[in-house]
């Protein structure tokens, strides 16, 4: 089987609920969560950076947050695939997210990432954020940034003349 073809035949097998979760997670709004916790199992587990939390109750915890510590927060899908190996099973959402810190030091937000979405018996039963923290968020941030930017500067490569 050439990639290709298992690309085509993971997208033919999408399940319709990560359509519709994807679509829930982009129109995400503190009005309509109600929405999302819908299609998530009762033991749902969230992962990000940050969180590791298990249920609709940590579910939601994470997102309430979010809407309480960001201005505008919006998520734009930009792209969805299913898994070549399980695609009824896992599919990935990449991502972009804008928005900015309700608060000092208001930092404006432009986090890209992906989600490693798990699904069984037409549920999500895990949500996987992937994206990096350290470059994307801390070192956009007063404080952290002059501790942040020389230890990454440790892993930039030089080539050439630069």
């Amino acid at each position: 089987m050439t990639a290709d073809q298992g690309a085509k035949s993971g997208q033919d097998c999408m399940p319709e609920i990560a359509q519709t979760y994807a679509h829930a997670f982009a129109a995400l709004q503190p009005d309509n969560i109600d929405d999302l916790l819908a299609l998530l199992s009762d033991d749902v587990r969230f992962v990000d950076p940050f969180n590791d939390v298990t249920g609709k109750a940590g579910f939601r915890a994470i997102f309430d947050h979010m809407f309480a510590t960001c201005t505008a927060p919006q998520f734009h899908i930009t792209d969805i695939a299913a898994s070549a190996s399980t695609p009824s099973e896992r599919v990935y959402l990449r991502w972009r997210m804008s928005g900015r810190l309700a608060t000092w030091p208001g930092t404006t937000l432009a986090l890209q990432g992906m989600s490693e979405i798990h699904i069984a018996d037409n549920k999500v039963t895990a949500h996987y954020d992937h994206w990096d923290s350290a470059s994307q968020l801390l070192a956009k941030l007063p404080l952290i940034r002059s501790l942040l930017r020389p230890i990454l500067r440790l892993f930039v490569v030089r080539t050439g003349g630069s």
